[in-house]
Order: C-alpha cells, then sequence, then structure tokens
C-alpha cells in the first residue's frame, strides 16, 4: 500500500504536475509514518523517502 502511494507521488512529479503531486505527498506521508510506528518500516528509510519526495516536489514547484 506504502509504495502505491509512493508511486503516485513518483508519477505526478515525473508528469511535472506539482499540485498533484503534493496532494499525493498529504496522502502518502500518514501511511508511511502508520507503517513506522506497526514496526513494518524502520524510521529512518521513512524519512529518508518522505524527505526525497518533498525535496522534489519543491523543486518542480519552485521551477514552475
Amino acid at each position: 500500500m506504502v509504495r502505491t502511494y509512493m508511486k503516485r507521488v513518483d508519477a505526478a512529479l515525473d508528469a511535472g504536475d506539482g499540485a498533484a503531486a503534493g496532494t499525493a505527498m498529504t496522502e502518502a506521508s500518514p501511511l508511511i509514518d502508520k507503517m513506522v510506528s506497526k514496526g513494518i518500516m524502520h524510521k529512518n528509510k521513512a524519512a529518508r523517502h518522505k524527505s526525497r519526495m518533498n525535496k522534489k516536489i519543491k523543486a518542480l514547484q519552485q521551477g514552475s
């Protein structure tokens, strides 16, 4: 489920749609945190994924 939401963010980034990427990120972020709390994903891995997605979204929005 987490991978699906992360793929949605990546797809929006590839399409160049900053608004859709931001919306997808707001949906994916709590899901990633939920997986950390359940012990499915390590907290540093979750932070790394969220940070990289946010970095790409910010860069896309700044460029637009």
